[in-house]
């Protein structure tokens, strides 16, 4: 088991500060009544409607949040019940399944997204414009360093089985 001593001082302080940030889940508050996850599916779906068809299928939600399509359906019904969005079966393949956001469903995202800016923008005002820009740029680059390394280890995870 690896105490405290043993890891390096820098990385322990890296280590203290993510927990907190993560612990803080400063954008884990219900919004309208909502939990987070439903606000996640609903900006989905407003960010992935397609021009002219304003319908998307579990399917593709489910893969564009990574979570199974049951997830997806089971948090659709809650969101349907309170009538922020619609479903209906596709008159090409009835088996499919249409979603789209109502007028109500359209609030909540507007409210969901002017209480994160504004958020943000307190955040940027308490920073400073170059601490903010720094920050955002240090996240970024966190992001890009984590996707490569699990990017690495899916890949020798894959060699791993055509050696097996």
């Amino acid at each position: 088991m690896i105490i405290d001593r043993d890891i390096n001082p820098t990385t322990l302080k890296l280590m203290e500060a993510l927990r907190e940030f993560h612990r803080f889940g400063w954008q884990e508050h219900s919004i309208a009544g909502c939990k987070p996850s439903e606000i996640r599916l609903l900006l989905c779906i407003k960010r992935c409607m397609k021009p002219g068809n304003s319908d998307m299928k579990v399917s593709e939600i489910s893969k564009l949040l990574h979570v199974t399509s049951p997830s997806v359906t089971q948090l659709l019904k809650g969101l349907e019940a309170n009538g922020l969005i619609e479903r209906h079966s596709d008159p090409v393949d009835r088996r499919a399944v249409g979603i789209k956001l109502t007028k109500q469903g359209e609030d909540v995202i507007r409210q969901a997204m002017e209480l994160r800016t504004s958020a943000i923008d307190g955040l940027v005002e308490y920073l400073g414009k170059d601490e903010s820009e720094h920050f955002a740029s240090l996240i970024s680059k966190v992001v890009r360093y984590f996707s490569q390394k699990e990017a690495t280890m899916r890949q020798s995870q894959w060699n791993g089985v055509e050696e097996a």
